[in-house]
């Protein structure tokens, strides 16, 4: 576990773009890891898996809550969902068997941000 976590920090967090990261376990929605002080309640980490696989056209409509906060979908597929809001945005990438959350503050470059979130994706 603690090798997850310093593979977040050291691909994600040094990038000074990324807020906070975590991965989900698809299978389970457990949360594999996450940085630190990013906590995941099992609620949030339903929204994001049924985001992908049961309401991915109303997430690119709506957009999506999370954390009590409202995102506007930037762009949404079967593989990568961007969304923002005033403050930041959020970056979520599927691939078989995880799913790869990434936050970013106003200020932090959302490009890094997403290129660094989907190199890790094509890691896993």
């Amino acid at each position: 576990m603690n090798q997850v976590i310093s593979l977040l920090d050291d691909c994600l967090i040094k990038t000074k773009h990324v807020e906070h990261a975590a991965i989900i376990k698809i299978k389970d929605g457990s949360v594999w890891a996450s940085t630190l002080g990013f906590n995941l309640q099992p609620q949030t980490v339903h929204v994001i898996i049924h985001a992908f696989f049961k309401n991915l056209l109303q997430v690119r409509k709506e957009g999506l809550y999370f954390k009590e906060k409202h995102y506007k979908c930037v762009r949404a597929d079967d593989c990568s969902m961007y969304l923002k809001n005033v403050d930041g945005g959020l970056i979520a990438v599927k691939t078989e068997s995880c799913i790869l959350l990434a936050t970013y503050l106003e200020g932090m470059y959302p490009s890094v941000c997403v290129e660094a979130i989907e190199k890790l994706g094509n890691y896993f």
